[in-house]
């Protein structure tokens, strides 16, 4: 069993003779400079990223480099419990029947009895294979497979150490909020047995939906459209025909019998569409860019956290929270494994303080930017009280160093201390909060003469 792929049979023609050998590719290589001074290819290198440094390899490296084998392998390592191969560690997109030697009885006689030792002991052996010299060697498992027609092993690849991702998840029994009820339950077994794909009698089963007999309709679709142009060349591509688009529906009878499970789910579960919420003016706006400002200025920010990015690459090479993007450099750092959270914020915080010190709205920007991703960061990785401690402290340091403009943005912004509501480990309450940012009661002073000596802004903020 293996993937089938499309062979890449498209070529480039020119439009009008519809001759390949009319087009020519020509491929010129060129310095990253203000006269982009072209280079021979003779004279360039492959070079591998390693950080951020580039490795250069020649092609005498890079022949060196290839892990070499002595041919076509297949050889068994050692056996063990078919019960220590997990399903999840199934690798690869094929699976191989492995026989015996055409026409040698005596290789037939000795791979039968191996193939059903193994059965017998419910054993599988971890083998060793190599498609031919220039391949990389696998490590997979081969199966003892009994039919009455023929015997034989079936070979499935293994992951390597560096192929194991291994992901910890907290437990949904932890929330009583995702705890399901009885009902709940029997709803989700009545659905789940409707949709039962073999139909059965109590004498004859009946599959419903036979992979193996349906076609790949994104094949059939492509040869529907080459077909259609080699004979109307000029003409538009038909649509998709319905046959097609029914392959991959459920079966009719499936349908037609999960519908009152399937209403029963919807009214044990149903489902509230959340209204987007008001937008509050928030320090980003008061600060927010130049309209005027040309649009190839301002930096381009990405709103799908999954998109890629050339950022994404530099994460690896950042150890410190720089000052150039200090809530980021904050945010991937205390991601990496074995990071020291109260390290990593002690550096957040002397960063804030720098731009406290300097002052001004791009800064005091920042500043904000670093408080809110130092609370979110908090919140997920249960450090609520390093935050609480260190916004308690931010307020004695604002008021005496009279730091009242950055103050009112955070009171405006809302970023007060971690309630219990909002993380569990917290000991603040929500009137707590509030009062935090509450603004002190300020006694009455007589304001000192002012300055006869003032500009003209300054007569303009009198009036």
């Amino acid at each position: 069993v293996t993937e089938e792929r499309v062979k890449k049979l498209w070529t480039i023609v020119d439009a009008k003779t519809l001759r390949k050998e009319d087009v020519e590719k020509e491929t010129v290589y060129c310095l990253n400079d203000d006269d982009e001074t072209e280079v021979q290819k003779d004279d360039t290198i492959q070079g591998f990223r390693y950080g951020s440094d580039i490795i250069p390899f020649s092609k005498e490296d890079e022949e060196q480099m290839k892990y070499k084998t002595e041919g076509k392998c297949f050889s068994v390592l050692g056996f063990t419990r078919s019960s220590q191969i997990q399903r999840h560690y199934y690798m690869g997109n094929q699976a191989l029947k492995v026989f015996a030697a055409k026409d040698d009885t005596n290789a037939a006689v000795a791979f039968s009895a191996l193939v059903r030792a193994l059965d017998e002991l419910k054993v599988v052996a971890v083998v060793r294979y190599a498609y031919d010299r220039r391949s990389n060697p696998q490590i997979g498992v081969a199966f003892p497979y009994i039919k009455d027609a023929y015997e034989c092993l079936i070979y499935v690849q293994l992951p390597y150490m560096e192929d194991l991702r291994q992901y910890v998840f907290s437990s949904l029994n932890n929330s009583k909020k995702c705890v399901p009820t009885v009902d709940q339950l029997s709803a989700v077994d009545s659905l789940i047995d409707s949709m039962n794909l073999v139909h059965e009698d109590g004498e004859t089963f009946e599959d419903l939906f036979k992979p193996s007999k349906i076609l790949n309709p994104h094949f059939q679709r492509l040869y529907q459209c080459l077909q259609h142009k080699a004979f109307h060349p000029d003409k538009p591509l038909p649509p998709i025909e319905q046959h097609l688009l029914e392959m991959l529906e459920m079966p009719c009878v499936v349908k037609e019998r999960c519908q009152t499970p399937l209403e029963r789910v919807k009214a044990l579960f149903p489902l509230k569409e959340v209204g987007k919420k008001k937008e509050e003016k928030t320090a980003q706006d008061i600060f927010k860019d130049n309209e005027d400002e040309p649009s190839l200025k301002k930096p381009k920010i990405e709103d799908e956290e999954g998109s890629f990015s050339i950022m994404k690459l530099a994460e690896g090479n950042i150890t410190s929270v720089g000052s150039v993007n200090p809530a980021e450099d904050f945010r991937i750092l205390v991601k990496k494994k074995n990071a020291d959270f109260k390290d990593v914020s002690q550096q957040l915080i002397n960063r804030i303080d720098q731009f406290l010190e300097n002052k001004g709205s791009q800064y005091y920007m920042k500043g904000i930017d670093c408080i809110r991703v130092f609370r979110e960061e908090a919140m997920k990785l249960s450090e609520v009280q390093c935050f609480n401690d260190f916004l308690q402290a931010l307020k004695t340091k604002l008021e005496d160093k009279a730091l009242a403009d950055f103050w009112d943005i955070m009171v405006q912004d809302r970023i007060s201390l971690i309630t219990k509501d909002e993380a569990e480990e917290s000991s603040v309450t929500g009137e707590e909060a509030e009062k935090f940012l509450a603004p002190k009661e300020q006694k009455n002073e007589t304001l000192p003469p002012t300055d006869e000596g003032g500009d003209v802004d300054d007569l303009v903020s009198t009036v």
